[in-house]
């Protein structure tokens, strides 16, 4: 197991919970992020039950949990369930003498296949019904269907307010993930990471291993496992979206997708592109945010402007490299061919919008506070209107800080770009834009930094600059992966 500390002590804790009465947790997360892993020795660990459900009808699934129960338990007679509601009793059982995990993997199967099954446990929950307040078990809802997962407790749901865990298994953070694959080259890490992002099962299964072995090795990497037919990894990302029970009929999601990773990141943008009106493409857009395959970040300065952007790496590098040659890439031995030509889109479709994010990220989970002024309160990006030069500028980094009884501070502002060097002009505009910011007085800029992120170094100009400001600071991707 790798990294998942948190996730595990999170478990343990809730597993080995000593008072009295049966719990309900719910673990979620994306595909392919080793939940079932994470799952699976948790309860070899504690000695619990383990139920993986398929896509079934409910009286196949019944007969599964009755066989897999009877080999666990070995009661005197083989278990013959004819409704959830014994099968939740007899699971129950399981932790008369002490607390027991008990792990339904893939819940969103059962409760497809019976959508009756989540109102069958919150009556199994009870607080005083005695099958639950003389059981220890500590059952555990899983699944990967993110819509899902995050309707099963929200709302009106039936289970509201019977969940003691609710744990989220996310993907690697880009210097996990680096480390994972085993890539010190913190250029490298990130193209890589530009691609695969922090989905474990990447390299061990998808890729068997299979990692660059240093940045000369980065395009024959890519040719062997990302667009290499004969790997799973090929067709991952339309995998990612079939599986995906809201998902019925991909086709328009797939243009939606296709879409934003051309670069349209409004609605507007999107509708335009798809040569339809925005009202068409409001339902694909929400069912894509629900399932986790899209983001909508707001505008930092215009609220109402928000902008998308596609979360899972791979499905973004489907989109913008792969899906338009997809017909090249299918006929053998044409993958270098096709890398070849492509290596452009990728530097300006997925690689510097993907390079621009993990700054964001930087700024909002590793970037210490005093280098900011302030702890952020949130991290973005967006437009401020420059009125003398009927004009605007994009701002890729935007620090927000904690409002104390006035205007949130703004506390720093920043540019990134992957392959230029930055100089005295990257510095001249950020300082032109915060100008602008402080005439709106939306914000307080009294204190805000200027932040300049580059993939490809700082000349001379800007490294004078920032040595003779404490306002100015430079931050290169050895900073980015913790490196310095």
């Amino acid at each position: 197991m790798f990294d998942r500390d948190h996730e595990w002590e999170a478990l343990a804790r809730f597993i080995t919970d000593e008072q009295p009465g049966a719990t309900l947790g719910v673990v979620s997360g994306r595909r392919r992020q080793g939940k079932t892993f994470l799952l699976d020795a948790a309860c070899r660990a504690a000695g619990g039950f383990y139920f993986g459900a398929t896509e079934a009808a409910d009286a196949e699934s019944l007969r599964r949990i009755s066989a897999a129960l009877t080999e666990h338990s070995r009661p005197p007679s083989p278990y013959h369930f004819a409704h959830w509601a014994e099968v939740i009793d007899a699971l129950f059982a399981l932790g008369s003498e002490r607390p027991v995990p008990v792990v339904i993997d893939e819940f969103p199967y059962l409760a497809k296949a019976n959508p009756e099954l989540p109102s069958i446990i919150q009556e199994a929950l009870r607080p005083l019904r005695d099958q639950r307040v003389a059981s220890r078990t500590r059952l555990l809802l899983c699944g990967s269907a993110l819509a899902f997962m995050g309707k099963l407790l929200s709302g009106n749901a039936p289970l509201r307010g019977r969940s003691g865990l609710e744990l989220i298994v996310r993907p690697l953070d880009h210097r996990l993930a680096a480390d994972f694959w085993g890539i010190t080259d913190p250029r490298l890490a990130l193209m890589v990471h530009s691609i695969v992002g922090g989905t474990p099962a990447y390299r061990r299964e998808f890729a068997r291993g299979d990692s660059p072995s240093g940045p000369e090795d980065f395009d024959d990497w890519v040719v062997r496992t990302v667009l290499n037919a004969e790997t799973p990894l090929f067709r991952e990302a339309r995998y990612l979206l079939a599986e995906e029970p809201d998902l019925r009929d991909t086709t328009l999601y797939l243009s939606v997708l296709g879409a934003v990773a051309d670069g349209n990141a409004t609605r507007g943008g999107i509708a335009s592109y798809l040569e339809r009106k925005a009202t068409d493409i409001a339902h694909p857009i929400n069912v894509l945010e629900d399932v986790g395959f899209l983001h909508r970040d707001a505008d930092v300065f215009r609220e109402n402007r928000p902008t998308y952007r596609i979360t899972e790496p791979l499905i973004g590098f489907y989109h913008a490299i792969m899906r338009p040659v997809w017909d090249q890439l299918e006929r053998p031995g044409n993958a270098r061919r096709v890398w070849q030509a492509s290596r452009r889109r990728f530097v300006s479709n997925v690689l510097g919008p993907h390079f621009e994010q993990i700054c964001r990220e930087w700024a909002l989970y590793h970037a210490d506070p005093d280098l900011l002024g302030g702890l952020p309160a949130r991290v973005g990006h967006g437009t401020i209107h420059d009125p003398k030069a009927r004009t605007g500028h994009e701002v890729d980094v935007a620090v927000i800080g904690i409002a104390d009884n006035g205007k949130p501070p703004l506390l720093a502002i920043g540019e990134a770009k992957w392959n230029d060097t930055m100089g005295a002009a990257h510095l001249q505009r950020l300082h032109h834009i915060r100008d602008l910011i402080t005439r709106t007085g939306r914000y307080d800029t009294t204190h805000t930094k200027l932040l300049c992120f580059s993939g490809a170094g700082f000349n001379d100009k800007a490294l004078t600059a920032a040595d003779a400001s404490p306002d100015i600071h430079l931050i290169d991707l050895p900073v980015l992966y913790g490196r310095v």
